[in-house]
């Protein structure tokens, strides 16, 4: 993610940010082998096993499947304190999520919820340490690619804000979305 700082401008911490859109696969948590990377660090962009010693309150996804469905859920869901929420968003397409959600009920934080491919949600992240010692969440969006129950995998494509409590999503540097 290309981050720039202000150059000039009215605000010394505006910061600038380019699209740096990943592609990400989780395996589920249900899958018999421990040590799998089944969680996400949207903040720091970072694959997580939950199984480490030092994984707990790192990450702000997870994901599960019960042979049926697979599942995205959010720390909470697993007994685990955390701000970090999904927010599905019916009928909005992953590049038309503009802003995420201010309505923080709008956020799941303790229950699993089903996903099919083309399910798009907004993300809100754990507080973390912002730049400047400020407590921030930060804010993405995800679009479920591909559910395969089979592997016991989620693929999806996802884009997340740097800036501090800002539910901006649209990058103030453009560049292209990632055909699937």
């Amino acid at each position: 993610m290309l981050l720039l700082g202000a150059c000039g401008g009215d605000d010394p911490f505006a910061m600038d940010w380019a699209a740096d859109i990943d592609t990400v696969t989780l395996f589920s948590l249900a899958r018999p082998e421990l040590n799998l990377e089944s969680a996400y660090d949207f903040s720091n962009r970072l694959k997580v096993v939950v199984e480490e010693a030092m994984a707990t309150g790192s990450w702000d996804m997870a994901v599960d499947d019960d042979g049926e469905s697979v599942f995205i859920l959010a720390p909470g869901a697993l007994g685990v304190d955390s701000r970090a929420g999904l927010a599905p968003m019916p009928g909005i397409t992953f590049d038309g999520l503009t802003e995420a959600p201010r309505d923080t009920s709008l956020y799941i934080r303790d229950r699993r919820i089903a996903v099919q491919p083309g399910d798009v949600f907004a993300v809100r992240t754990r507080e973390l340490p912002g730049l400047f010692g400020e407590t921030c969440v930060f804010f993405g969006k995800l679009e479920v690619l591909e559910t395969d129950l089979e592997e016991r995998t989620l693929r999806y494509f996802l884009e997340s804000s740097p800036v501090c409590n800002d539910r901006n999503l649209v990058p103030t540097i453009q560049s292209s979305t990632p055909t699937s």
